[in-house]
């Protein structure tokens, strides 16, 4: 990959990764500030804001996937293997890494790995 599309592909994955560490800072500091309030909820309040710190840690959680995966793309810059697929080799389509520039594996391995058919690290 030429060093052009790197470049614009490393300012992609930056910029995800900034919004997506403010994203899970604000979810934390929601759920600090929920645990507080709970002692004065009544049970319907509390049910309800059991279930939206649920949801809010699921996100964090997602969020925190695609850091991981956004890092492990930054590596594979470093080390030359960015645009590969980590399975296969072949390179990753380039439509694919505009619209996931964390991408980690072509077309062909990403189906394999949604069916559960793909040997994982």
């Amino acid at each position: 990959m030429d060093a052009r599309k790197l470049k614009k592909f490393k300012e992609k994955l930056i910029e995800k990764k900034d919004s997506l560490v403010n994203a899970v800072q604000r979810n934390e500091a929601y759920g600090r500030e929920a645990n507080v309030e709970v002692e004065t909820m009544d049970s319907g309040d509390k049910a309800s804001s059991s279930y939206t710190k649920e949801f809010v840690f699921s996100r964090s959680n997602n969020d925190r996937i695609v850091l991981k995966m956004i890092e492990e793309a930054m590596e594979r810059m470093t080390e030359g293997g960015y645009g590969d697929c980590i399975n296969c080799g072949k390179p990753v389509e380039p439509k694919r890494l505009e619209a996931v520039p964390w991408a980690r594996y072509c077309i062909a391995c990403q189906e394999l790995d949604e069916r559960g058919m793909l040997a994982t690290e």
